[in-house]
């Protein structure tokens, strides 16, 4: 009985919920994808360095670290865009924020189901966005202060190697790195263990365990596609909108594991082959035993003839 309530006290905390997590999830897709677009827009028409001049100046006599560096356009650009730059950082970590909240609710539907889920992996997902967070908003600051000092300063060579290793953008990068490493970790336990109690799709629970993979190593194009499309999916599952009907798991409050192949297998085979072949058995069965009877059986001329020496 307790465990009937506890599965209807479930089903009724993620009906409040999900609507919830089903906007964390689509406004953390659309998010991503308008910052890294809004991005490139703006770093479209940054000024690049010659190589051709950067070899001539290390090939000048004297002190390479004292020449004037020939970053200077790209950094004014830089300063110049400081708002625009800021702007789709704090887009882009308001993003992460909600992808941590999407998949915390999935882990802790995952939770409720298994007790195999570890708890302290229900706190990844929220730790792993805040990190990423907190680096997407730093990391531009502390790029624009040392840039614009940089720009007030002699311009040098060594003066624009202070730009990237700055105290405040190397702690930045040193928190992005731990906030990455966690949400791909949140990405790849919460889609694996969701994808066990059936309450993703074996589809979306690889893809989501692709996108953690692609969150720390990024392949081929910038824009996050697959990541993005995984989280609008991600909504419209929780929204009890999926094409091809809701997982039994998330009406049911308990694990509902899918079947594996070599289960299905054994259905389809069972299913078709199982009635047959048997009765074609039994056919084949009757059919011998008949035949035996016919010729074990005497022949009724052969019992008049034996009457008759007999007699």
């Amino acid at each position: 009985m307790s465990r009937i309530v506890a599965t209807e006290e479930t089903l009724a905390w993620e009906a409040r919920q999900r609507p919830r997590a089903a906007f964390a999830a689509l406004g953390a897709a659309l998010l991503l994808i308008a910052s890294y677009v809004v991005s490139g827009i703006v770093f479209a028409d940054v000024p690049g360095s010659r190589l051709l001049d950067a070899i001539g100046l290390a090939a000048d006599p004297g002190r390479v670290n004292e020449a004037q560096s020939l970053g200077g356009p790209r950094y004014q650009f830089y300063s110049d865009h400081a708002v625009e730059v800021i702007a789709t950082s704090v887009v882009r970590a308001t993003g992460f924020l909600l992808i941590g909240l999407a998949l915390t609710f999935l882990a802790f539907a995952t939770r409720s189901r298994t007790s195999q889920f570890p708890r302290l992996a229900l706190y990844v997902p929220i730790v792993g966005a805040v990190l990423s967070a907190i680096s997407y908003v730093v990391s531009p600051i502390g790029t624009v202060l040392a840039v614009r000092e940089f720009l007030d300063g002699p311009r040098t060579v060594e003066a624009a190697q202070d730009v990237t290793t700055s105290s405040l953008v190397t702690t930045a990068a040193l928190i992005g790195f731990v906030g990455q490493l966690a949400i791909a970790l949140a990405f790849v336990l919460v889609c694996l263990n969701a994808m066990r109690v059936g309450l993703l799709t074996r589809f979306m629970g690889v893809l989501g365990i692709l996108s953690g993979v692609l969150t720390l190593i990024p392949v081929g194009s910038p824009l996050p596609v697959v990541q993005c499309f995984w989280l609008g999916a991600l909504g419209v599952l929780f929204l009890g909108r999926w094409p091809k009907g809701q997982p039994p798991a998330w009406r049911t409050g308990q694990a509902e594991p899918w079947p594996t192949q070599q289960q299905m297998r054994e259905a389809r085979t069972g299913s078709s082959g199982s009635t047959g072949p048997r009765k074609r058995d039994k056919g084949s069965v009757a059919a011998v035993a008949a035949s035996g009877a016919e010729r074990s059986a005497p022949h009724p001329a052969s019992k008049k003839r034996k009457r008759k020496r007999r007699a």
